[in-house]
């Protein structure tokens, strides 16, 4: 009788340096495990999510889903592992991309490859990787719009990628972030930060309700035969 002698993985820890593939086994060995990342060919392991980043993503979600929703032919993902190159396995808050056309897709194994047109992060402070590492990861992988929404500062940052950089974007006259990849995705900033996500749906509904988002949206769907 043979006994095969089982080979135990080692635990993800913060700091590891590994290849993705290394990264994959380790995190399909953790089921427990709720969120890790691979940036820069370093491990990242996220503590337990407080409160002060739970609602942010709750409200966020809740303003791309309803793009989503008015939107056919984007998709809009909360938490996805993003295989973006050989050293970067990231798992951003949030994501929204083109079902066909665009440069991200579905692999075989069911994970998300390439960079998506948009990924958002919730960050503690200005100081945290999503505005460092993740940050210069995201512009050489051409992700064309990056937002952070940084929770002690309450500031949110929202670049496009232009010239191989990204800028940072401001605001219109009436305060309102607008998308470049995605018309009609409006955001009120300042009514987010204060928690006031009626005006944040009402004003994303403005945008959808503009003849630029319907142009869009005819032009996401398939030609017929």
């Amino acid at each position: 009788m043979t006994t095969e002698r089982l080979v135990k993985l080692p635990p993800l820890e913060n700091g590891d340096r590994l290849t993705r593939s290394e990264f994959e086994q380790r995190y399909n060995a953790m089921p427990q495990l709720k969120k890790a990342e691979l940036i820069e060919g370093v491990v990242y392991v996220s503590s337990p999510v407080r409160v002060i980043h739970s609602q942010p993503h709750a409200d966020l979600m809740t303003w791309l889903g309803s793009y989503r929703a008015a939107t056919p032919g984007i998709a809009c993902y909360d938490n996805p592992t993003v295989r973006l190159d050989a050293d970067n396995e990231p798992q951003p808050d949030a994501v929204l991309r083109l079902e066909q056309g665009g440069n991200s897709w579905i692999s075989d194994d069911g994970y998300l490859e390439g960079a998506p047109e948009l990924v958002v992060e919730i960050a503690a402070s200005s100081a945290s990787y999503d505005l460092h590492d993740k940050l210069r990861v995201y512009r050489r992988n051409c992700v064309q719009e990056y937002i952070v929404w940084c929770t002690y500062s309450q500031q949110i940052d929202w670049f496009y990628l232009e010239d191989g950089q990204y800028k940072p974007q401001s605001p219109d006259a009436s305060g309102i972030l607008r998308s470049r990849q995605f018309p009609g995705l409006w955001l009120a900033a300042s009514a987010l930060l204060a928690g006031h996500l009626a005006a944040v749906l009402q004003t994303l509904q403005q945008g959808i309700a503009t003849a630029d988002h319907q142009t869009f949206v005819e032009s996401l769907q398939p030609t017929p035969l």
